[in-house]
This record gives structure tokens, sequence and C-alpha cells, in this order.
């Protein structure tokens, strides 16, 4: 079994950005930060390669999946210039991927997550998805139902429309699916879980649960 590869430092850092997020501190610090990115990248490369047993993820590297601390603070109210978490998107071509991923996301205070799904869709997107649910919904409920599922990511989070969406009748038998705004899958971990030696390997068996819900998507996106 592998061992996970310590996260200590990723955690560490991110503690104290989430009290001084600003550019001196920043830079005053940025060894640990180099330090940091370092762990978590080697931490992806870890997780891209337990993937691909799954997944075909020829050709990719840490690097291609894992997001800048840097926030695009143009047109946010909040100016804070860093994240305050370290993240990737894996998936076949990495973050900038066309295919929805395994987004993993290191955050301390028990907020390191694993999620997949439909976050900030686009119409024509939730326009495909409800058009497939209108039409059959047993496989997608059947993913939803599956007992690992309702054990790692129980009901799938999200906003949701307070009636119909347009087109659809209000008594409609999938009217809860169809409500949804977002279709996203989440499960999340503790800080002590992040730093077991495990934590590889508890997010790879998370990852493959996901995977027939990522499937789906894909296959009705596509």
């Amino acid at each position: 079994m592998t061992t996970s590869t310590n996260l200590k430092p990723v955690l560490d850092f991110l503690t104290e950005l989430q009290q001084h997020n600003n550019k001196p501190w920043f830079e005053e610090n940025r060894a640990a930060y180099e330090k940091a990115k370092a762990q978590f990248e080697a931490f992806v490369g870890q997780l891209i390669e337990r993937f691909s047993a799954f997944e075909d993820l020829s050709g990719v590297s840490a690097r291609d999946c894992v997001m800048r601390i840097y926030r695009d603070i143009r047109f946010s109210k909040d100016k804070s210039p860093y994240r305050t978490n370290m993240s990737a998107s894996i998936a076949p071509g990495g973050r900038k991927s066309s295919s929805l991923g395994y987004y993993i996301h290191v955050t301390p205070h028990d907020e390191t997550l694993l999620a997949g799904g439909l976050y900030m869709p686009a119409p024509e997107q939730l326009a495909r998805f409800r058009g497939a649910i209108d039409r059959e919904a047993s496989r997608f409920k059947g993913i939803l139902n599956g007992k690992d599922f309702q054990r790692y990511f129980g009901t799938i989070g999200g906003e949701r429309l307070k009636t119909a969406p347009q087109g659809y009748s209000r008594d409609h038998a999938e009217l809860e699916l169809l409500r949804l705004k977002q279709i996203v899958a989440i499960h999340r971990w503790s800080d002590a879980a992040v730093l077991s030696p495990r934590f590889t390997s508890q997010v790879v068996a998370a990852a493959r649960v996901l995977k027939p819900f990522l499937d789906y998507l894909n296959g009705i996106l596509s």
C-alpha cells in the first residue's frame, strides 16, 4: 500500500495564510509556500498514478492539474490575493479539460474534500441534464442510491429552483432532480485524516465511487 505524501506542510502553511492573506507576509514566507506546493504536487502525482487504474490519464502531470494559488480579484469584492486552499482538477488533459474531473481541495480545519459534477453549469449543460432526466432517470438514480455512493457522498448538494424549471410540469415524477441548478457530489475529510499515511488510498477509494457519477454526466454532455 502506498504511503500518502506528508501534507502537514500544506496544512501548516494554509493555516497561517488564512490569518495573513497579504502579499508582504506571503513573500516573507515564500520558502514555506514552495515547500507546501512541492508536497501538494507530489500528492497529486500519487493520485494521478493511482487514478490511472480506472481513468485514462496518460501524459497528464501534477502541474497540468494543480490550480494557481493566486486569486483573480479584478471583479471580486474580496481583495484577498491568495486562495486559502491548494486544489487540483484531475482529468484527461488536466485542469483545462473539457471533461468533468475529480476536484481535490486541501484546506485546514477539516474542510478538505473530493468533489465532482456540475458546479457552475452553462445553460446548455443544465438543459442536457434535465433532458436526460426527463427521458429516463433510473440510471442516474441508481448511481445516487448505490450503497457506496451513499456512504461516501450521501445526497448530492447544490442550489435548487423553488419550483419546476421552465418547460416542465410541477407534478413531474422527477421534479426534485429537475429543480437542481448544481449537480455536485462531495466527500470531506478531517485534518487528522489528511495527515494519515492512508489518505491517498482513501481519496482513491472515494474517486472510484465517484467515477460512475462523472461518467454519466460526461456521457450526457458529450
